[in-house]
Formats: structure tokens, sequence, C-alpha cells
């Protein structure tokens, strides 16, 4: 007990020997830390997507965004500062459902429940031995400069004001998936086969003469036939602007602690988002990521 005792008034002393109470004068130096950043989405982009997909999108909306990344920041030219920041936040919400077959025995779309008396006109229900997973993750690629305005407080403490202006990515991946994945189905074509450079697709005629099935093939679209699972990737790139006032404090002579609280901004265009990486989207919406943000780094440095 007499152990600790010592152990903490031995660390009192030193933190109040780093600088003393009294106003000074802004100092020139830097320094370079761990930042974990905390952000409230106002609301989530794709937040229709995720709801049709049957996810609970307020898992997502009511709890921040966690960035983990570091941050720097040098002093300039007076209580100029100049700095940056890099930072990945990450959250994810997944479901699984059960799978059932139905024949549309009507002119109605989707599954329309027998009325009573009238069972056997109605649409039959049939089980399926797999579920159907979903998972959707949100990844928030940020990458920015700081520039903030100093007001010293006393030797140890600072005040500043200040804004991180920069270029933000927004990702979100879908995965569904059926069963347990298999190595060798990853091979098979989803539509058919490979032969001479071309996709043989096998028509099923359910019926029909050969001519409307494949009229009805062209006019409905191909369906996946060799395939358990996909992922789809929806990504955006913006410009984001945060605004902030933080507070920094030298607790020791080459390490010290930032907490600053903001706000950021950012949109994705219409028309700006891609489908994996690469393929424009242009009927997609706006979308905003904006919410009040709250950033913590350690740092080491003056």
């Amino acid at each position: 007990m007499n152990k600790i005792i010592t152990i903490l008034l031995f660390t009192v002393s030193l933190a109040n020997a780093q600088g003393d109470i009294y106003p000074t004068e802004t100092a020139y130096g830097g320094g370079i830390g761990f930042s974990t950043m905390y952000m409230v989405l106002d609301s989530v982009p794709g937040e229709h997507i995720l709801n049709e997909l049957g996810l609970n999108v307020k898992d997502l909306s009511s709890r921040p965004l966690v960035f983990h990344g570091g941050e720097g920041f040098a002093q300039m030219s007076g209580p100029w500062r100049l700095g940056g920041y890099a930072g990945l936040g990450a959250a994810q919400v997944s479901n699984v459902f059960d799978i059932k077959m139905f024949i549309n025995r009507d002119d109605s779309v989707g599954y329309q429940k027998p009325v009573f008396g009238k069972e056997d006109k109605g649409d039959t229900l049939y089980t399926f031995s797999e579920n159907l997973s979903v998972k959707a993750r949100l990844n928030f690629l940020m990458g920015a400069m700081t520039i903030e305005y100093v007001l010293p407080v006393y030797r140890d403490l600072e005040v500043m004001a200040g804004a991180l202006m920069g270029i933000g990515r927004y990702t979100i991946s879908v995965d569904q998936h059926i069963g347990t994945p298999k190595w060798s189905n990853f091979s098979k074509n989803m539509y058919g086969y490979i032969e001479d450079n071309s996709v043989l697709v096998e028509i099923d005629t359910l019926g029909r003469t050969h001519q409307d099935a494949a009229n009805a093939y062209r006019t409905n679209g191909l369906r996946p036939i060799n395939i358990n699972g996909t992922m789809t990737e929806l990504s955006g790139t913006f410009f984001n602007f945060q605004p902030y006032i933080a507070v920094k404090w030298q607790f020791l002579d080459r390490m010290g602690l930032r907490i600053s609280a903001g706000y950021n901004k950012g949109t994705i265009g219409n028309g700006k988002w891609k489908l994996n990486g690469h393929i424009p989207i242009n009927d997609s919406p706006k979308s905003a990521l904006q919410g009040f943000t709250l950033r913590t780094v350690i740092y080491f440095g003056l």
C-alpha cells in the first residue's frame, strides 16, 4: 500500500513539474500520435437499400462509427498550426432468413396469402433446407489536412479552433450467401459455362415454345444458376469538411493529449456512386455523410 501511495505522489509531482500555471507565448513544435474518432451519423447513406435487404439500420445509426488512425501537427507561423489526419471507420449489421418457396397462381406480384375457404386457389408455400445469410459492412476512409488557430491558456494547456479538410471514401459491402461456400464452386460461371469466348446459357422452356422461352430470357434477363453467394460493393468518393474546437494538454515533456469536438460534412453527389469500385451508377441519389464527431489522440512531441 505504501508503494502505491509513493508512486501516485511521484506521478502527481512529475506532472506538476512539467509547466507553470501562467499564460505563455505560443511555442514552436509538433507531434504525432494515435487517434480515435467517434462519429454519430445523422443518417446512414444507402439506408433504403439495407432496409430492403431486411437489415435493421437502427443498429448502425444508434451507435457511433468508430475510426482508428493517426494524426500529426506542427506549429508553422505565429498562432497557426498545420497537420494531417488519416483514419478508417467501420461498422456492420447482419441477419439470417429462412427460405420459403411459393407457386404464384395468380397475376399478382409476390406471395398472396390464401383466402379462408379458398386455400386451393391461393399461393402455396414450400420449405427449403438452407438459410440465407445477409451481412452489410460500412467502411468510411478519410484522409485530410488540418489547419488550426492556437490560443495558449497556460504553458501546458492550449485551446484551438480549426478545420479538417480532405478526401473521404464511403463503401457499403453486402454479402449474401446460402449454405456453406465451397472452393470448387468459385470457378464456375454464374450463368452457364464458357466455350470459345462465349457464355452458353441453357434455356428452360417451362412448357413454352423455344422461341417464346428465348424471348422471355431477353425480356426478363438472365438468372444466376451456379452460385450460392454474392458480394456487392457500392462506393462513393467526396470532399470532406469538419470544423472543430480542440483542447491540447501537454502532461509530460514529450507526451500529451488532444481532444476535439466538431461536425463532419460530406456529400456524395448524384450519379457519383460506383458499383464494385469502377462501374458508375448514373441514377444514384445524393447522399450526405454528416454528424457530430469526438476525436482523441495521445501524441508524442511538443
